[in-house]
């Protein structure tokens, strides 16, 4: 009897045991054995996006784009036309408002069931679920102006540059969730997670394969590269030359050069509430996109392509057969980084008191996976 494969099977589960060793224990099935290159075997172009969208459904307008980069630079050694910036920082502010909506109040120590309250949305123009990313630059930029114009009036009645101006530092926006805590849900999070998330301080050795030198991030990626094709399983667990390494909105290319802020549980949580009023604040007139995004030729057929997404950075392989279908494909996700049993995640949990739930939890929030996590 022939069966087919379920994609509820295939996108796996991450499980937490304070005080255990290994403190981390699950994968996602779809990337192991060579499983998604099998499923993507013979399909071309659109057809490889599509399904890629419909397998990765959490952040599939990610996956969609870095495809479609890949796929293009896997035929030509040319340069290739890069989709406008905005319409990834548009849809990454989409997913970080989701998050915040709707996965943050349900990871709070005390989260009573039932659906979060979600009446401090009224209004807001950004729907948490698109029924399609927007493909029109200005269409985007006219998204991203209602969102900011949003914010100002009804959750920060304030500015948005001269918000992050005065509560970019860990102190300032302390106070401010405090002061916010009661009407805001997002400050109430924030303040509750605070006082715990802040005393938990994981080491942190951020992914630097992007690099703002391009013959640098040309070796980086080259060997990353290398990596992924030599070694069937390293997307599962991944490392940057030898060592485990964290992704997240904390550790973007643009941030490579500020001046590292106290690394806690907490200041990872709040960069993701940080960086969806920054992606709000930016405006066509901006020197520089926020979020980085590129394809590299590396061989006939061959490719690899990256973009910053709302939990980090995401990279996609593919190598193309004489026909230019799909031979092999395989996908490097920002969980696989930040849930490595041996990253900085999975000894800060494997440090925890046995039984300690609330500090597992509050550390699982801070990098937030993308599939089923329980503690």
């Amino acid at each position: 009897m022939q069966t087919t494969t379920s994609w509820d099977t295939l996108a796996g589960q991450y499980r937490l045991h304070p005080g255990a060793t290994p403190a981390i224990v699950g994968q996602r099935p779809v990337l192991g054995a060579g499983r998604l290159g099998q499923l993507l075997r013979g399909q071309r172009g659109e057809q490889v996006s599509s399904s890629l969208g419909n397998i990765f459904t959490l952040c599939s307008h990610a996956h969609r784009r870095t495809a479609a980069l890949a796929l293009a630079a896997a035929q030509t050694a040319a340069p290739i036309p890069q989709p406008a910036p905005v319409l990834l920082m548009l849809e990454t502010a989409r997913d970080h408002l989701r998050s915040i909506a709707l996965d943050w109040p349900q990871r709070l120590p005390d989260a009573a069931l039932g659906a979060p309250a979600l009446e401090w949305l009224r209004g807001c123009p950004l729907r948490l679920v698109a029924p399609r990313a927007l493909s029109d630059a200005d269409a985007a930029w006219q998204s991203l102006a209602d969102l900011r114009y949003w914010l100002a009036r009804d959750i920060l009645a304030q500015d948005l540059t001269l918000w992050l101006t005065q509560q970019c530092e860990p102190d300032a926006l302390v106070r401010w969730c405090e002061a916010h805590a009661q009407r805001l849900p997002p400050a109430r999070c924030l303040a509750a997670w605070q006082p715990l998330a802040h005393v938990l301080r994981p080491p942190m050795r951020r992914l630097d394969v992007l690099d703002t030198d391009p013959v640098v991030q040309h070796a980086h990626l080259t060997q990353l590269a290398q990596a992924i094709a030599d070694v069937p399983d390293f997307v599962q667990h991944p490392t940057w030359r030898g060592q485990c390494a964290e992704t997240g909105a904390w550790a973007r290319l643009r941030h490579r050069q500020t001046a590292l802020i106290p690394d806690s549980a907490w200041t990872r949580l709040s960069a993701r509430w940080l960086e969806l009023i920054e992606l709000a604040a930016a405006t066509p007139q901006a020197a520089a996109p926020l979020l980085a995004s590129g394809a590299l030729h590396l061989a006939p057929g061959q490719a690899l392509a990256w973009s910053e997404m709302a939990r980090g950075l995401l990279l996609h392989w593919v190598q193309l057969d004489a026909e230019g279908a799909v031979q092999d494909y395989r996908v490097l996700a920002p969980t696989e980084w930040n849930f490595h049993p041996d990253g900085a995640l999975g000894r800060a949990v494997a440090a925890l008191a046995p039984g300690d739930t609330v500090a597992a939890r509050a550390l699982a929030a801070a990098y937030d996976p993308c599939v089923v996590c329980t503690v």
